[in-house]
């Protein structure tokens, strides 16, 4: 992402002051990039508890919790990559 915005910066000229598409594009892209961490981090923290021994077949809410979120990402993610990238 980081490389994505410095092309877009430098090369393209995109910026939040660019008009709708620069200032929608460095939102979007930002919100979707700060989620996609808070998952990763989600992820590490269930894969301590697993190996912890947290979760049996019968209780683990939090492993299906944070599997559901980071479903959630990937269909935001879906839709982005179709609005951001091919219909602009």
């Amino acid at each position: 992402q980081a490389y994505e915005y410095g092309h877009a910066y430098s090369d393209l000229n995109l910026k939040l002051t660019t008009g709708a598409y620069g200032a929608s594009f460095f939102m979007l892209t930002g919100f979707h990039g700060f989620h996609v961490t808070l998952g990763s981090i989600m992820l590490l923290v269930i894969w301590f508890r697993v190996m912890a021994g947290h979760f049996t077949p019968e209780n683990h809410f939090g492993f299906e919790g944070v599997a559901w979120y980071w479903h959630f990402v990937d269909v935001v993610w879906l839709g982005l990559f179709i609005f951001v990238y091919w219909l602009i």
